[in-house]
């Protein structure tokens, strides 16, 4: 990175910030906090828990020459270098991963570029992102848009395979979306604002092409996307890592977007707590349920992407503005979330035994939480020895329920600490049966049923137990 630009900074929980060499990793995890992961290998039985297809992964080899879809194999490896070695090394029966090679061979892999190879939209003659579904069977509503939460992966899948002008142009039409003045009925939103989705139309008459984008306004329910702003940054800094190319982050333009977004998030107000409060659907999970507060998928998003701003941040009068409220909010966020937000074992018998109605700046209790509120279910699904995220936590409400994007995305920014990381995976691999099964990882566990249904969802058909968003697998069944 630019030696211009902010070092990232990591806000502990025992009150230190450490600054790393931004270009060694996307995001780093201090070499002593890996140090006391390493050291606690506990080994993993992989081979019984297959949830894709009928082969572990070690299987997907074939005996023909692969495919080479990876052009720079170096890509692939640099924007998350670090997790590799993180995972292979800490957990002593997980053999070392196999080449991108003999990955990318597999039947399913082939099938799958071309799938997205053939979901790329363009805009006058350009590159500009994929679409959400490339499904005619079904309904499509808005599945023909490009979706900025939807494009991340694939993203992720242009640059390990060495094509970054589709993000560059994505990132680049995203970035003029957010200076469009933007209305819901007669209430403007925030300039920082970023869309949901666009599309492109095109009129044949006049051989001419035009965007239209929703911000909200056209959404299901008519929430604005609070997560769109982070996923461009933090895409916006893969980019950057992926292909070394700071200019882009650098351009003026580039610069003001970061700080619009930021601006929106670090305003001064009424609350007492660095988490962001938020309305049911303003993320991937865009429908109403009972996620209002402040989501664990919003603030693990929101750590990651303050982490990725202070690497892309000039260092100018307004970049060192900026990156000091980041560093002081990534501080104080870090605190809240591994100390409020953390169950384990331990912490649920806590909860148990808290006592109510305290009030003094010593109260155990702060969120005045009823121990009478904790589900029956939650106690036979914490193991002994693993842990998570809950999703949500706000006054007399704790949502016990585990959400998927959340949690990974807290190990994946270092929002968990190595011992919280190893606990979450610990967590899955003991409840694999509930969390995966035969299908990709639930988006949350357990799902809504009946009454509780009807109440929190408002009777939503699409979010019927164990569907879509109410603890169904993600893709699809």
């Amino acid at each position: 990175m630019n030696s211009r630009m902010s070092p990232p900074v990591d806000a502990h929980q025992n009150g230190t910030l450490s600054h790393h060499d931004s270009g060694s990793s996307l995001f780093e995890i201090e070499d002593s906090d890996l140090s006391r992961l390493l050291d606690k290998p506990r080994p993993l039985s992989i081979e019984r828990k297959r949830s894709f297809d009928e082969r572990s992964i070690s299987e997907m080899s074939i005996s023909s020459p692969p495919r080479q879809f990876y052009r720079n194999s170096e890509n692939s490896s640099r924007i998350f270098d670090n997790f590799g070695s993180l995972y292979s090394s800490g957990r002593s029966d997980v053999s070392t991963p196999i080449s991108v090679s003999c990955v990318e061979a597999h039947p399913i892999v082939s099938e799958a570029w071309v799938s997205l190879q053939r979901s790329i939209v363009h805009f006058r003659g350009q590159p500009v992102g994929t679409i959400a579904a490339w499904d005619h069977s079904a309904e499509e509503l808005n599945y023909d848009q490009v979706f900025v939460r939807d494009f991340v992966p694939s993203a992720l899948a242009f640059l390990m395979n060495g094509e970054p002008e589709v993000v560059k142009n994505f990132l680049l039409k995203t970035l003029w979306l957010q200076s469009w003045e933007k209305k819901v009925d007669q209430f403007t939103l925030g300039s920082g604002v970023m869309p949901a989705s666009f599309k492109v139309l095109h009129d044949p008459v006049k051989n001419y092409e035009t965007i239209i984008a929703d911000f909200g306004e056209c959404a299901i329910g008519r929430v604005a996307p609070i997560d769109s702003g982070f996923w461009w940054i933090i895409l916006l800094r893969a980019y950057t890592k992926s292909t070394g190319d700071t200019s882009l982050a650098e351009l003026p333009e580039c610069q003001r977007g970061i700080r619009l977004i930021l601006t929106l998030c670090l305003s001064e107000g009424f609350d007492t707590f660095p988490t962001l409060l938020c309305a049911d659907g303003c993320c991937m999970i865009d429908r109403r349920m009972g996620v209002y507060g402040y989501p664990i998928e919003i603030q693990a998003l929101f750590f990651m992407a303050l982490r990725c701003a202070l690497n892309l941040l000039k260092n100018d009068d307004e970049g060192k503005e900026c990156a000091d409220i980041i560093s002081k909010r990534l501080y104080a966020l870090s605190y809240h979330m591994r100390s409020y937000f953390w169950l384990d074992i331990k912490q649920l018998n806590d909860i148990y035994r808290y006592k109510t109605e305290e009030y003094s700046h010593t109260a155990v209790n702060k969120f005045n939480v009823m121990p009478d509120s904790l589900p029956d279910w939650v106690f036979d699904f914490m193991p002994t020895r693993g842990g998570y995220f809950i999703g949500n936590v706000s006054p007399a409400k704790m949502d016990f329920r585990w959400f998927c994007l959340g949690n990974c995305i807290a190990i994946l920014s270092s929002l968990a600490t190595p011992e919280q990381a190893s606990a979450i995976m610990d967590l899955i691999e003991s409840r694999w049966e509930e969390l995966v099964g035969e299908m990709p990882l639930k988006i949350c566990y357990p799902a809504m049923e009946s009454h509780e249904w009807r109440i929190v969802t408002g009777c939503d058909p699409k979010n019927t137990s164990w569907s879509y968003h109410n603890g169904g697998s993600w893709p699809g069944e």
